[in-house]
């Protein structure tokens, strides 16, 4: 069975108000950017018939209101999972929440944080050096379980972000 693994970085935050990181707000740019990046994903995963399973996210309010505008972008109606993991992580954790999924699902979005973000992205494809803020990368593996993905080399990769032309 195929397995689509796709990795959304948190759109721009705000850093005008004196919060804690983790309540951080979307910026103007990143409550435009998300709805965009989400539509220009549900396009790229229809021509593929695919549809997501699970959405993950970090708790951290910008990663949340991020995956939240693109469930509302792809009609995902399932529930957005927080994994505590996802914030503050490394890429060994991040290769960890991967490998213990559940092999019903087929399709999964992790939504969370740079750097971690950029070096699992390059992990599984070189041409990958920085994920901007907002960045899509989407990732296939051929008749692959989800406990194997982190040994695996994907069999294609896609990458978009929103000020790519």
């Amino acid at each position: 069975m195929k397995r689509t693994l796709i990795l959304v970085r948190h759109g721009k935050s705000s850093w005008e108000e004196d919060l804690p990181d983790r309540e951080r707000p979307l910026a103007a740019r990143g409550l435009r950017d998300a709805p965009m990046m989400g539509k220009r994903l549900a396009k790229a995963l229809a021509n593929h018939k695919i549809q997501p399973d699970l959405i993950l996210s970090s708790p951290a309010c910008r990663a949340l209101s991020t995956a939240r505008l693109f469930a509302d972008a792809l009609a995902y109606r399932g529930e957005i999972v927080l994994d505590e993991r996802i914030y503050a992580s490394d890429v060994r954790t991040l290769l960890a929440v991967i490998g213990a999924l559940d092999d019903e699902r087929r399709c999964i979005i992790l939504v969370g944080h740079d750097p971690e973000f950029t070096e699992l992205a390059h992990r599984f494809s070189k041409a990958i050096t920085q994920m901007p803020t907002c960045a899509v990368a989407r990732f296939s593996f051929e008749k692959a379980s989800w406990s194997a993905i982190p040994t695996l080399a994907p069999a294609s990769v896609c990458f978009d972000y929103p000020k790519k032309p």
